[in-house]
């Protein structure tokens, strides 16, 4: 468990800047390639739980660096290698090993993976061809069929599996594919003992169990779930709190274990009323998004966080921009995506001689503001 120091808890600096610093990140990491079209302000300000004025200053912090360039009623562009810093590469040259790789999204916890994908793949001679799906499964499957016609020698995929109505049935039919993949954040969900699909992905309820324990040495015993349906990782996190809150002994109030597609402003300041009757001194929540709203409606109705109510969020991906930084549960999203790189680099190697590998990795626990670390109790 890594712990953060009271005075490291806090983003330093303008959060425009933070924000800025993560879209040149995306920029630099190959995620958006040059002359490619930014995801409109508004988008981003969703994504990333910040307003758009704080959007459109960091990307005017783009523009003033040459990274991305403003088209009247266009939109925002990534400028061409030859006219930016963004350090990206160019085009691969004819001859060149490719590997497809296909993610939901380009803005929220996929940028991170792409970029372990990028950097093995960079240093071993491999050009990348990268598709988003936008979680739809039309885009999905025509984006899939392009890249298997481009001459690409491998995949590395994450499908939308929790919109499917027979996912299982899906993993089945890539075996059909001509050429070697490899699954990353997912995994077949309904497999045989002899299932050859090969996996990397994250240990979510290794990650949650990590929280709660955390909650418990802290003194948390009454506890509650806000949690979401229907994303790519729900079920597991929503299965990781059932299983530690019955393994650490704590006690999760029915009443705040609540899972929904989306939350409202409503429904939240619900839910905190809920947990203020029923005792919970401490919340998990599924998304930054989600938690950072439950800070500000817990604040507005008089609680103090982290003394009336601790919060600890899942994903860590704007969880240091609030007002109140949270403690959140850190997926290993860029070693994921390393990893799962190198797994396919071998099996491409090998050929039909290759190892099936399901490989899970651990998250971290980065204790901040909402959840504060010197008020663990240390037994007598």
């Amino acid at each position: 468990m890594k712990s953060a120091g009271k005075n490291d808890s806090f983003l330093r600096g303008p959060k425009y800047l933070h924000i800025a610093k993560r879209l040149r990140m995306n920029i630099e990491n190959g995620l958006w390639a040059p002359g490619t079209q930014l995801p409109v302000e508004r988008e981003l300000a969703e994504t990333l739980s910040v307003s758009i004025n704080t959007v459109r200053r960091a990307v005017g912090e783009l523009v003033a660096k040459g990274l991305v360039q403003r088209r009247q009623g266009a939109g925002t562009f990534v400028m061409p290698v030859a006219d930016s810093s963004a350090g990206t590469s160019a085009a691969a040259p004819v001859g060149r090993r490719l590997i497809g790789v296909l993610v939901p999204s380009t803005t929220y916890y996929y940028p991170r993976v792409v970029d372990g994908i990028q950097r093995v793949l960079r240093d071993a001679g491999v050009g990348v061809v990268l598709a988003s799906s936008k979680y739809d499964l039309a885009i999905e499957r025509d984006e899939l069929r392009a890249m298997r016609d481009s001459g690409v020698q491998g995949l590395l995929l994450v499908p939308n599996l929790h919109i499917m109505t027979d996912p299982q049935g899906y993993v089945d039919d890539l075996r059909d594919l001509p050429l070697p993949y490899v699954l990353v954040e997912r995994r077949p969900p309904a497999p045989e003992p002899d299932d050859p699909t090969s996996y990397v992905g994250t240990d979510h309820g290794g990650g949650v169990c990590l929280a709660l324990r955390h909650l418990r040495g802290l003194g948390h015993q009454r506890v509650g779930h806000l949690g979401r349906l229907r994303t790519g990782t729900s079920a597991f996190v929503a299965q990781g709190f059932d299983d530690a809150t019955a393994l650490l002994g704590l006690d999760a109030v029915d009443d705040a274990v609540d899972r929904r597609e989306v939350w409202t402003g409503a429904e939240i300041a619900a839910y905190v009323r809920c947990c203020a009757a029923a005792g919970v001194t401490a919340v998990f929540c599924h998304g930054d998004r989600d938690a950072a709203a439950l800070v500000v409606e817990a604040r507005r109705q008089g609680l103090t966080v982290p003394d009336d109510l601790a919060v600890v969020a899942y994903d860590d991906e704007v969880a240091e921009v609030g007002d109140v930084p949270l403690t959140a549960v850190s997926p290993p999203k860029s070693e994921v995506g390393a990893l799962a790189a190198q797994l396919l680099l071998r099996r491409m190697e090998a050929g039909d001689d290759a190892l099936c590998h399901r490989v899970e990795i651990q998250p971290r626990l980065v204790v901040r503001a909402s959840c504060d670390a010197s008020r663990i109790k240390v037994p007598d």
